[in-house]
């Protein structure tokens, strides 16, 4: 199994080099990691105490921040080092300042991890939630050195709990203590004889809480979004931007549309345009119309949308008609309905948020027109959203304070 482990991760760097000569996100995946060992030498000096956080992308981050944040408050004087498997994650908060180094993390050899280990001689390791690599874990384990996963979640269908999957569950035990988000993975773990378990819950609730009580006005989406009734439709892709598009061919209730589509090149938000053929804006050109007069607002940069959620009447999160819906959570703790398309349960957010009635499912245009319409014209089914959002978020948060309680360095 070590040898066709070891034979995937050669030709997944023997893909990666094709592919980055026509492809971007491939180039940064492999630039990144050029000459990082010599970086990181002259990063780290031999005397730092160094925590080491790693994040596979930017979803990740963003459940891991709140626990960094904490450390960096516990543990002033502890360096903090942040790795990044994707270029979604790494190339956007390259310059967070909430770490000391920043890196992308060297593919998983033998070598890459003994050195890495061996360079940053980490007095703790904490995994987010995924990215489970048998070389890192292994030189952990053998240094020493505790090692953690936190906001992880576990389902039946993952390969620890097959028959099958003897040789990838020794992964699990090289870990001190896993922090899980719900029961059922602190079950699933007991099974296969993991039970140094904690359900502290995801930390993403106490980050988007944390965010919405910081929020921060935007000057041009309050003149978009001045006396009208707005959709937020975040990190869409084309299958969901169809259905919205439909919707807004006739557009009852006359709503404004603020959209942030997943790919933000120029060539796609031209065609977007082109598509909706309604007057429209994109954020990072303001002085195209009046704001006010625009019907479409395109959010062509990254970074806000978390923000600018709580200028809308309902948001619509993308994904659901693909692999996965997006984050649900940055829109539902305004306290307004949330709508995505029918592939979403994978993500236990997203299926309790719908038990509790603040979020729907819709397949089609007619459905997110139903759904728009229910959720627009009836004040009290909007005041009710509020009311059970705010209490499904003040009873989910903590997380962070459970784990950070716990990991004692």
């Amino acid at each position: 199994m070590v040898f066709l482990y070891n034979l995937g991760i050669r030709f997944y760097q023997f893909l990666v080099a094709i592919v980055s000569i026509f492809n971007d996100k491939a180039k940064l995946f492999r630039n990144g990691r050029k000459g990082w060992e010599t970086r990181l030498r002259e990063a780290i000096k031999k005397d730092d105490r160094v925590v080491w956080f790693h994040c596979a992308s930017l979803g990740e981050f963003e459940q891991g921040r709140p626990v960094i944040e904490a450390f960096r408050v516990k543990y002033p004087d502890i360096k903090i080092l942040l790795t990044f498997f994707s270029p979604s994650g790494y190339e956007i908060r390259k310059s967070y300042s909430g770490a000391d180094y920043i890196f992308y993390l060297p593919l998983d050899t033998y070598w890459n991890s003994r050195k890495f280990i061996e360079i940053v001689n980490p007095i703790a390791s904490i995994f987010v939630k995924y990215e489970f690599w048998y070389h890192y874990l292994n030189q952990l384990k053998k240094r020493g050195i505790p090692t953690y996963v936190i906001s992880a979640i576990f389902r039946n269908d993952q390969i620890f709990f097959k028959s099958y999957g003897g040789w990838y569950r020794k992964f699990l035990s090289n870990f001190q203590h896993l922090f899980v988000q719900n029961e059922k993975s602190k079950e699933l773990l007991g099974y296969i004889g993991i039970n140094n378990v904690t359900v502290a819950g995801d930390t993403r609730f106490d980050r988007v809480v944390a965010n919405a009580q910081a929020a921060k006005i935007i000057p041009l989406i309050e003149q978009f979004a001045a006396n009208s009734k707005v959709l937020i439709a975040g990190s869409t892709w084309p299958k969901d931007e169809e259905q919205i598009i439909e919707y807004f061919k006739t557009n009852p209730h006359n709503l404004k549309l603020i959209i942030a589509p997943h790919e933000i090149n120029n060539m796609n938000i031209e065609k977007l345009r082109d598509k909706f053929a309604l007057k429209s804006l994109r954020y990072t050109m303001p002085s195209e119309c009046d704001p006010k007069e625009a019907q479409i607002l395109i959010i062509d940069t990254i970074g806000i949308l978390s923000l600018v959620y709580r200028y809308g009447a309902a948001a619509y999160i993308g994904g659901g008609f693909g692999v996965g819906i997006h984050n649900t959570l940055e829109a539902a703790v305004f306290g307004i309905p949330v709508l995505f398309g029918p592939n979403y349960q994978r993500f236990q957010e997203a299926v309790e948020l719908i038990e509790i009635g603040s979020a729907q499912s819709v397949a089609n245009r007619d459905q997110l027109a139903n759904a728009l319409n229910r959720c627009i014209t009836n004040e009290n089914d909007l005041q009710r959203v509020k009311r059970i959002s705010s209490n499904y978020f003040s009873t989910r948060a903590g997380a962070t304070k459970t784990i950070v309680e716990n990991i004692i360095l």
